[in-house]
Order: C-alpha cells, then structure tokens, then sequence
C-alpha cells in the first residue's frame, strides 16, 4: 500500500488504531543524528494521556508540514491498564503507516519501559523516561535521557496529569523533531479552551526546565 501526500485519512484496524493523519512537507531534526524517518512510540498507562500526548506530537508535525501518521493501542480498562501511541514523521511519503523498529520511546511508567526498551534500534534509539517515576535499566545499547516530568507536575503545577505534556515540552525542546509554535496549535485544537492555561504552561514548564538542563 502506498499513501498519498496531502490531507486527512483515517484508518480502523479493531480496537486501539483508530487514525492515520497524513500529510505533504519536510522533515528536520536537531540534536540527533536519525534518518528522515523518525519512528516514535509514547508509552504509559490509562489516565496518564499517552493518547493526547502522541496526537499533539503528530498534528505538531502536520502544522510542520512533514509527512506523519499515527496508531494508538490501549488495553480494556479505559484507566490503569498499558497503552501506547506511535507515530512516524517522515519528509519523504510513508508507504507503511505503523511502526516497526522505533527509533525513540517516550516513557511514562515502568510498564511501558519494561515492556518496550527491548525494541529500540541499538546503537540509535533514544529513551526518553519520566525520572523518579521510572528506575531506567544500565547496559542498554541506546541512548537514555531522564526527565522529572511528574515531579515538575507535582511540585510546579499541584497536577499530576499534565506530566505528559512536561515531558512533550522537554522533548520537543531538545529534539527540535516539531516546532513549539506547532505544538502550541495542536494543544489549541485538541485540547478544550477552559484547560489551554493549565496545558500550555506545563508544555512550556518542560521546554524551559530542558533548556536549563540540558543546554
């Protein structure tokens, strides 16, 4: 199957692969050194908006104007049970919308990084982990980078739920992968406008705090 560049398409496959977003431009990364195809899995559990998370992250780049599609998986339970989010952003056409090898994960809770540190590209892949949530593995062949997401959140905010997009905030920061302008519209467009406060200051509470960080 091939897919073509330009507008909205959007694909069933059973429960927990509800959308492909698809769409016509370029790709950049700074910071890393990947391929033009960057393949991202966010994993967490139910209620820590690892859905949300990977939707904003993939209509960033829509806004970007990259190629970039998108699958999410979740278990039974609406909350507490383990699901992820993937997306690809490309600068050429994607001709295989899922992810296969991830390049990075973004994680939010042991679980998810039990459960899928295993599957990165050695040598290349990126983990990207809530620190004091998650107690990261050593000796892994990928790159490892801590984050207090739900700390900030905590501490910062008195709102735990918005350490998904802490996290979002200090990676779009270091990776440069979206725009933050971009990021800011999507959490417009998905997000309710009585909560645009509360969101857009935890995004910008990781941006600042991985600027500080990491330089």
């Amino acid at each position: 199957m091939r897919l073509g560049a330009g507008g909205f398409q959007a694909f069933s496959s059973g429960p927990g692969f509800p959308v492909l977003i698809l769409t016509s431009g370029w790709f950049h990364c700074s910071g890393l050194v990947m391929s033009n195809r960057i393949q991202i899995r966010i994993g967490g559990l139910g209620g820590q908006g690892v859905v949300l998370a990977g939707l904003l992250l993939g209509e960033a780049g829509v806004i970007d104007g990259k190629y970039v599609s998108g699958s999410n998986y979740y278990g039974a339970r609406a909350r507490g049970s383990e699901c992820k989010s993937e997306i690809i952003l490309s600068e050429d056409p994607i001709d295989f919308p899922l992810v296969s090898i991830p390049d990075i994960l973004l994680a939010l809770s042991q679980s998810a990084y039990d459960s899928w540190h295993r599957d990165l590209k050695e040598t290349s892949g990126l983990i990207f982990y809530d620190e004091g949530v998650i107690t990261p593995r050593k000796k892994l062949r990928v790159r490892q980078m801590g984050f207090p997401a739900t700390e900030v959140a905590t501490k910062r905010l008195n709102d735990k739920q918005v350490a998904n997009l802490i996290l979002l905030g200090g990676f779009v920061e270091i990776t440069r992968m979206v725009s933050s302008s971009a990021l800011r519209r999507a959490i417009k467009q998905h997000i309710h406008q009585r909560l645009w406060p509360l969101n857009l200051k935890a995004f910008q509470a990781g941006a600042e705090l991985a600027r500080r960080i990491h330089g």
